[in-house]
C-alpha cells in the first residue's frame, strides 16, 4: 500500500464524500429518462452540487488555494501558487443517459505545473491517483502503462466531436485511419477515465482535440507517472495552443503520430 501524502489523503476523502451525491442522484436518472422534463436540468444541478462540496472541503483543508472548476467555481484573483483544477463529473453525457461510466477528476497545480491528480470512478470504486515523482496508483496497487508494442494488437480510445462541432470531417478521417491500424478503437465518453485507462494499461493510446483543462489535468500526471507519454499529434510537447492531445504507452508514439499527422 502506498504511503499517501497529505494532499492525496485530502483528495481521496473529498472524492468519497462528493461521490455520495453522485451515486444518490444517478439512482434517480432512470426515472427521469421517461419524464416530460427529462434529466438535463437535474444533472446540471448535480454537477453544481458536487462542485460546491468539493470546493468547500478543499477550502477547509487548504485555505487560500485557488480554484479552476468546470461549473464556474473559479478563483478570479490568484491568491496562492497552488490551484485545484476540478471536474465534478467528467462524462456528464453518460451520467445523463444512465450509463455508469463517469468520474470525479481533480488536479493540483503548483506554479502552472500539475503536481498531483486523482480520478475517482464511484460506480466501480476505482481511485486512480499520482504525485510528481511518486508513481501512479489504482486504489492500493501501483499501475504502469501497457507493454504492447504492436499497433495491430492495441486499443485506441478517443472522444470525438460534439454534434454541432466544426471540423467533424477531419475527426472521422482520423477515426477511420486509426480503425485501419489498431485492433480496436473505442469511444467511452470520459476523457478523465480514458487517461486513467492508459495509465493502468487497459488501452494503449488516447487522442482528442479541444479538451478543457479540468477534463485532463489529473489524467496528465497519472499517465506520466505510470510511464506514459503526452504529446500533440505530431509528437511535439503538448500544450493548449493547438488543442491536440495524444497520450500513449510510450511504445506506439511514432506509428500513431504518423497516422494522425497525415490527416490534414
Amino acid at each position: 500500500m502506498p504511503l499517501l501524502s497529505p494532499e492525496i489523503n485530502i483528495l481521496e476523502k473529498v472524492c468519497i464524500k462528493a461521490s455520495k451525491i453522485i451515486i444518490r442522484d444517478f439512482g434517480e436518472i432512470e426515472k427521469l429518462q421517461v419524464s416530460k422534463k427529462g434529466p438535463g436540468d437535474f444533472v446540471t444541478k448535480t454537477d453544481q452540487k458536487v462542485e460546491e462540496i468539493i470546493i468547500e472541503e478543499l477550502e477547509r483543508a487548504r485555505p487560500g488555494y485557488n480554484f479552476i472548476a468546470e461549473e464556474g467555481g473559479t478563483t478570479k484573483e490568484k491568491k496562492s501558487e497552488f490551484t485545484w483544477i476540478i471536474d465534478p463529473i467528467d462524462g456528464t453525457n453518460n451520467f445523463l443517459h444512465g450509463i455508469p461510466h463517469f468520474a470525479i477528476s481533480i488536479g493540483l497545480e503548483k506554479n502552472s505545473e500539475v503536481i498531483a491528480g486523482i480520478i475517482f470512478d464511484p460506480i466501480k470504486n476505482e481511485m486512480f491517483f499520482a504525485e510528481k515523482g511518486r508513481g501512479a496508483y489504482l486504489n492500493n496497487s501501483r499501475i504502469r502503462v501497457s507493454s504492447r508494442n504492436i499497433i495491430a494488437d492495441s486499443i485506441a480510445l478517443t472522444g470525438g466531436p460534439a454534434y454541432a462541432e466544426p471540423n467533424k470531417k477531419i475527426f472521422y478521417e482520423e477515426y477511420i485511419a486509426m480503425c485501419n491500424n489498431f485492433n480496436q478503437v473505442r469511444k467511452l465518453g470520459s476523457a478523465a477515465l480514458d487517461l486513467a485507462y492508459i495509465a493502468a494499461g487497459r488501452a494503449e493510446i488516447f487522442w482528442h482535440k479541444n479538451l478543457k483543462y479540468w477534463d485532463i489535468a489529473a489524467g496528465l500526471i497519472i499517465v506520466r507517472e505510470a510511464g506514459g507519454t503526452i504529446t500533440d499529434f505530431r509528437g511535439k510537447t503538448f500544450d493548449f495552443t493547438n488543442n491536440q492531445l495524444l497520450a500513449t504507452n510510450s511504445r506506439l508514439d511514432n506509428e500513431t503520430t504518423k497516422i494522425l499527422s497525415s490527416i490534414k
